[in-house]
This record gives structure tokens, C-alpha cells and sequence, in this order.
């Protein structure tokens, strides 16, 4: 990057394929307990023996995201749900266009229905905000990344949702890798003794330290850590730090982070920065408008 070696974190989570997490399955049965309890009181007003069809739509422009979630809501529901799809994961939806079509039993169908909706929307709006990111800073070799400010008990479907907008993942949790903070450095009583200790208490995982001032990032750059998190610096702080790094510790990786807008976006990637994480992608999503209509037909 920049003409110069490649920092050693240039990449943290960057899977080949885009692969769905492993407790997907875990995710629905969690998402239906939390919806049908005992039972779809509702649904039990609609004949047993009836079937129907439905159509989903999306109201507004946006990326899909969630395909694999979606279809197993039904499939947990009745193994004789068919869903046939008219766009790919991470396609780019039209407003007004038809997303998929479903056929079965009419009582599961209904029955799974928010369920697999609340799914799709909220992963398709998490890709869809992480693709106006990386289109916005286009042509750069800035990298986006999410943070961990994700909607509780659904990190990881996230973290793939960010990955479907073409953006990367920063670490997943704690476990993962290390970003030491100002509570972190003043217990440990420095920033060379916190990423000393960290060296030793976990050795080969991703070690990045929070700054706040160029002063802090120098003392940082001495210790070889892997990235500095530049925390709410302003363009001419961003630039100096950039430059003290070139001259002092061309391997590490810098991020900014705090305060990115689409209105300053595009000049903070223009400083040299390697990285820029934002929060809002997982934290702030507006779900993505998803209409399903249905028709019923008789008794089977």
C-alpha cells in the first residue's frame, strides 16, 4: 500500500468464499423460539390442508443479503417449502423488483413469514450500507471495516452481511485479537507495557493500540504494533501521522475511526490511511423495505 511494504494487518477476516456462519441454523431456531413459542395461534385459524404461493418484493434499491437465513426459517418450519429466487446474494436489488418466490403449505408459510423477513431485511441493510462505503472511497486502497457495535445475538450473521457489501471485517470479538484502549493503557501503565504484556499473553493474534495524538502514535509505532486505531483525528492529524509512520514503522497498518461521514469520507481515505472502520454499518441500519404478498389456493 502507498509504495510501501504491506503492513502485516492488512488483512484480518477475508475468507475466500463468503460462507454463512456455522450456527446459522442455531440463529433461526433462536429467532422462531423467540416468535411462535407454544405455537402460531394465528396461523391455526387457516384451514391445515391448505396451500398457497407468495411473492416477495423489495420497495427500494439495496444489495441482498440473507438468502441462506431466509430459506432456513421455512426450512425448519416444513421441509415442503420451495423458494425459487430471482436475484443472488449480494446482487444488487432494483426498487419494485421481485426478490423470490415461495410455494407451500399456507400455515408454515405464514408462520415464518416475520421471522424470515426480519432476517433479510436487517442482513440486506447491513450489506447494502457496507457497499456505500467501499463505493464511496472507490479507486482508494483504503479498506472499510465494520467494528463490534452489532445488534446483540447477531454478530456473526453481520460480519457476513459486511462481507456480502464488499467491505472486511476488524475483529470479530475479544477473543480474536487485541485492540488495546485508554483504560487498558492506564491500568497497564503505559502503552509499551500494555503491548509488551500483550506480546507475551497472546502471541500471533492481531495487536492494535488506541491513540488520541500524534504523541501517543509515536509511542505506539516503538512498540511494533501490528495497527493504531487513530482515533476522531482530524485530516492534518491524520496526514502527520501518516508521514511519522512512513518514517518510523512503514509496516504498520493505520485506521481511522470516529466520525466518518459520506461528507468526509473520501478525504480522510486521501491521507494514507490504510483502514477505516465505521460503526454505523452494523449499528445504525435502516431495514431494507421487503413486501410478501400471498395467494391461497384450495384444500390439497
Amino acid at each position: 500500500m502507498h509504495g510501501r511494504p504491506e503492513p502485516r494487518s492488512a488483512v484480518l477476516t477475508a475468507p475466500a468464499a463468503i460462507a454463512p456462519p456455522a450456527d446459522l441454523a442455531a440463529q433461526v431456531r433462536a429467532a422462531l423460539a423467540e416468535d411462535v413459542g407454544g405455537g402460531d395461534l394465528t396461523a391455526a385459524l387457516v384451514p391445515a390442508g391448505q396451500r398457497a404461493q407468495a411473492t416477495l418484493t423489495s420497495r427500494e434499491a439495496a444489495v441482498l443479503c440473507g438468502r441462506p437465513w431466509f430459506e432456513q426459517v421455512f426450512r425448519e418450519l416444513d421441509s415442503g417449502i420451495t423458494v425459487a429466487w430471482q436475484a443472488a446474494e449480494g446482487e444488487r436489488l432494483a426498487a419494485r423488483s421481485t426478490v423470490c418466490t415461495l410455494e407451500g403449505p399456507a400455515r408454515p408459510l405464514l408462520t415464518g413469514e416475520r421471522t424470515a423477513l426480519n432476517f433479510l431485511q436487517t442482513l440486506s441493510a447491513t450489506a447494502t450500507a457496507a457497499r456505500r462505503y467501499v463505493e464511496a472511497v472507490a479507486g482508494t486502497p483504503v479498506q472499510i471495516l465494520d467494528t463490534r457495535k452489532t445488534i446483540p445475538g447477531l454478530r456473526l450473521a453481520q460480519k457476513y452481511a459486511v462481507r456480502v457489501g464488499g467491505a472486511g471485517n476488524h475483529r470479530i470479538g475479544l477473543w480474536d485479537a487485541i485492540l488495546v484502549k485508554e483504560n487498558h493503557i492506564v491500568a497497564a501503565g503505559s502503552i509499551a507495557a500494555a503491548v509488551q504484556t500483550a506480546r507475551r499473553t497472546s502471541p500471533g493474534v492481531l495487536l492494535e493500540v488506541e491513540v488520541e495524538t500524534v504523541e501517543q502514535a509515536a509511542e505506539a509505532f516503538a512498540t511494533g504494533a501490528d495497527r493504531l486505531l487513530l482515533d476522531n483525528f482530524p485530516l492534518a492529524r491524520l496526514r502527520a501521522a501518516v508521514q511519522l509512520r512512513d518514517a518510523r514503522a512503514p509496516r504498520t497498518g493505520l485506521e481511522a475511526s470516529g466520525g466518518i461521514t459520506f461528507d468526509n469520507i473520501r478525504e480522510i481515505a486521501a491521507t494514507g490511511v490504510d483502514f477505516i472502520s465505521i460503526g454505523d454499518i452494523t449499528k445504525n441500519v435502516h431495514a431494507v423495505d421487503l413486501s410478501l404478498r400471498f395467494t391461497f389456493a384450495g384444500d390439497s
